[in-house]
C-alpha cells in the first residue's frame, strides 16, 4: 500500500497494490499494521456501506465530540467525488476542503480524522461505498454543513441541477452558523 498525505493534515490517501489476472484481482484495502505505521492508531468498530445512484450527495457530515468518527472510505463500484472538509477551529486549514476521485477502477481509499466534515457525490450510474469508523453513530451528536455553502465554495464536478439530496442535507445550516469543533 503506498500512503500520501493530502493537502490537509490528517488526510490520507491510500492506494493498494492490486495484483490481477485472467480471473480478477486480488488487493489488502486494510491492513493495521502498515496503517499505523503512516497514520496512527485508529481502532475501527464497525463497517458501513451504501448504494446511490447518479447525482446522489451525501453530506457534509460529522459528530460532534464525544462521537465524533474518523473514517476509511472507498468505492467498490462506481465512482464517486469525494470531499473532506477542515471544520476544527485552532487548525490553520479551518474551513479548507480536499476532494479526491474514488472509483471501483482505481481503489484509491482516503482516511478522513475526527475534525472533518465529510461528503460524497455519486458521478456514475451507481455506485457502492464503503466505510470504516472508529466511533457509533449518534443522532444527538450528529452535525451537517450545506453542500453548497459559499465560504467552503466546493467544486462539486457536475452541475448542481442534477443533485439528489436528502431534506435534511437540504436543510443543512450554513458553515458559518454550524456547530463545529473548538
Amino acid at each position: 500500500m503506498n500512503f500520501t498525505e493530502t493537502c490537509l493534515p490528517g488526510v490520507w490517501l491510500i492506494e493498494p497494490k492490486v495484483f490481477g489476472d485472467h480471473r480478477g484481482y486480488f488487493l489488502e484495502s486494510y491492513k493495521q499494521e502498515l496503517f499505523e505505521k503512516h497514520i496512527g492508531k485508529v481502532n475501527f468498530i464497525q463497517d458501513n456501506e451504501s448504494f446511490s445512484s447518479f447525482g446522489v450527495l451525501r453530506g457534509l457530515h460529522y459528530q460532534l465530540n464525544p462521537y465524533s468518527q474518523a473514517k476509511l472510505v472507498r468505492v467498490i463500484s462506481g465512482s464517486v467525488w469525494d470531499i473532506a472538509v477542515d471544520i476544527r477551529k485552532s487548525s490553520p486549514n479551518f474551513g479548507k476542503y480536499v476532494g479526491m476521485e474514488l472509483t471501483g477502477e482505481n481503489k484509491r481509499q482516503l482516511f478522513i480524522p475526527r475534525g472533518f466534515a465529510h461528503g460524497f457525490l455519486v458521478t456514475s450510474e451507481q455506485a457502492l461505498f464503503s466505510y470504516k469508523v472508529d466511533n457509533v453513530y449518534a443522532p444527538q451528536h450528529e452535525r451537517s454543513i450545506i453542500y453548497n455553502d459559499n465560504d467552503i465554495a466546493i467544486d462539486w464536478k457536475i452541475e448542481l441541477a442534477h443533485l439528489k439530496l436528502s431534506d435534511k442535507d437540504l436543510k443543512a445550516p450554513a458553515f458559518k452558523i454550524a456547530d463545529i469543533f473548538e
